[in-house]
């Protein structure tokens, strides 16, 4: 019993760190992106938590902060499920894909569900397809990070 808690504790350890590198990964991807079209990042992932969460920011500079501390959170966290999934005997692409597939999966659940996004088909393709390249960064570099602890 201890070993399989010992297991678990490693894979969610390895796992934050992991999501951390994922997380900065996408704030990479995401950044560049976001400057070459010249927009502005997201708000919605900070709106939703704002509204789960009964936070909202006063100030352009609050909004800012309150925005970095939901990215990095929310990055980080999804990389104990990572670890995880790890645990699960799947090989590296499987455990990305499925990885992949619930952070995306939830954000195209989530934001719309709590109002601060459109659903994906009243989105234009091409916003989908940049949302999920960005997911898809994430979840890799996470992955090469899991596998960079083992």
């Amino acid at each position: 019993m201890a070993d399989r808690l010992n297991r678990v504790a490693t894979a969610i350890g390895a796992g934050l760190l992991a999501g951390a590198a994922g997380t900065a990964a996408m704030t990479v991807s995401s950044t560049l992106e976001a400057k070459l079209r010249g927009r502005g990042g997201s708000s919605a992932p900070s709106d939703a938590a704002g509204n789960v969460l009964g936070v909202q920011p006063r100030n352009p500079a609050g909004r800012a902060r309150f925005s970095t501390i939901v990215h990095w959170t929310y990055g980080t966290t999804w990389g104990a499920a990572r670890g995880l999934i790890g645990l699960t005997g799947l090989s590296e692409a499987p455990a990305t894909a499925v990885h992949f597939g619930a952070v995306w999966g939830w954000s195209l659940v989530m934001l719309p569900a709590l109002g601060v996004a459109p659903p994906a088909w009243e989105q234009p393709r091409s916003e989908v397809a940049i949302d999920a390249l960005h997911h898809l960064v994430y979840a890799s570099a996470t992955g090469a990070a899991m596998r960079a602890f083992e």
